[in-house]
């Protein structure tokens, strides 16, 4: 007999990024693949007494199941948290903890999305979410992009000509994949066209904290008027991404159907997880360890873009990002990173070709690179060999 699968499940292909961890997870390999914060800069010890707290003070409640919203403590610091850090002025009651933001993008999809309907975003866009929303079965609409990120104009007349625009998915800090944020007139201008037309929009703010230089923007959550933003943050690149937990920031009307949503999914995010992480920042400086990050990643991004101007042909044009973990590079029309990605890892690096980027896949002369996960000698080492690469092919 003849397995059946949902016709969902035709849309619904491996993640790229994903099938190339498990082959840059070799030791020998120069990664510049995956999204993952610097593992040297765990808290390790710091996160061993809060689990060890957690475990004496209310070890049989960790061990328990919890609320589908999450605990009312942890949410009280994550909207303090969102005041100091995005300018956002919200309640507890206005959090649902996820299992990382990823699960939001999940959520979002769901709530919002029938089969045929439009979602808009900016491209390129982060590849995870294009796979979260498929499942829903919606077309894309693409909105181009410039160095300070989605262009409004284009933005304007897409929502002027298209039915059945359902949901916006943008990330305007130091956006995965190209680096770009979008800069304070643009989020005011995107604000005005969204309110005129009322179309919910999805925040994803994974990277706003890692900031190197310049000023601090604010979250078009922060600007938002009409309770049309939907904020997702998460404490995977600011402390580990191993515990995957996240959280949707909204009002209640869109928060009570990502909750219904959350239920049937999964009842709750972990007990533990959520207490743990709880109990790290009652402990400890969390600010501190940000900063740590921050004065790393930004070295290594320094190091990266340095050897680029170096070692990279005059044809290739790459981003200079102000913060989070990821430069965007850009090759003439006639290259294919794709291929030049399995010449880069017979020679032991790895990157993630672009393509997978925007949801038609037809854009194959872009690839990403991330600066957070390699040290500055291997950083330079595999820059040297994928200008090599790309050399030798132009």
């Amino acid at each position: 007999m003849a397995i059946q699968f949902a016709s969902r499940m035709d849309l619904l292909k491996g993640s790229p990024i994903r099938a190339l961890l498990a082959l840059a997870n070799r030791p020998e390999v120069i990664s510049f693949a995956g999204g993952m914060p610097a593992p040297e800069l765990f808290p390790v010890k710091q996160m061993k007494t809060a689990v060890e707290t957690v475990m004496d003070e209310q070890g049989r409640t960790a061990m328990q199941y919890s609320s589908t919203d999450g605990f009312f403590h942890f949410r009280e610091q994550i909207a303090d948290r969102m005041k100091a850090k995005n300018g956002i002025n919200t309640d507890p009651c206005n959090i649902l903890i996820t299992s990382g933001s990823q699960q939001g993008l999940d959520y979002a999809a769901r709530v919002f999305c029938d089969p045929d309907d439009v979602i808009v975003l900016e491209s390129p866009s982060y590849v995870g979410a294009l796979n979260a929303f498929k499942a829903c079965q919606p077309r894309f609409v693409e909105i181009p992009t410039d160095e300070n990120g989605m262009i409004m104009e284009e933005l304007e007349r897409v929502l002027a000509t298209t039915e059945r625009v359902k949901m916006i998915y943008v990330i305007p800090d130091f956006q995965n994949p190209t680096g770009r944020t979008w800069p304070l007139d643009r989020r005011q201008q995107f604000m005005e066209i969204v309110n005129r037309y009322e179309i919910p929009v999805i925040e994803d703010n994974p990277y706003g904290e890692l900031r190197f230089e310049g000023e601090n923007m604010p979250a078009l959550k922060s600007l938002d008027t009409k309770g049309l933003v939907v904020f997702l943050g998460t404490f995977s690149k600011i402390l580990a991404p191993g515990y995957r937990i996240g959280w949707v920031c909204a009002d209640h009307n869109i928060l009570q159907k990502f909750n219904y949503i959350a239920q049937a999914a999964a009842l709750q995010a972990s007990t533990e997880a959520q207490l743990v992480i709880s109990k790290y920042i009652d402990l400890f400086n969390l600010d501190a360890h940000v900063s740590l990050l921050r004065s790393c990643y930004r070295k290594r991004r320094d190091v990266m873009l340095a050897a680029m101007e170096t070692e990279f042909p005059a044809e290739a044009v790459f981003t200079h990002p102000n913060g989070g973990l990821f430069a965007w590079v850009e090759l003439p029309e006639h290259m294919n990173t794709n291929e030049l990605a399995k010449k880069c890892l017979e020679k032991n690096v790895a990157y993630v070709p672009g393509d997978g980027f925007f949801p038609s896949g037809t854009n194959h002369r872009c690839f990403r690179l991330n600066y957070s996960n390699m040290n500055e000698d291997r950083i330079r080492e595999g820059i040297r060999i994928i200008g090599q690469v790309i050399k030798e092919n132009m």
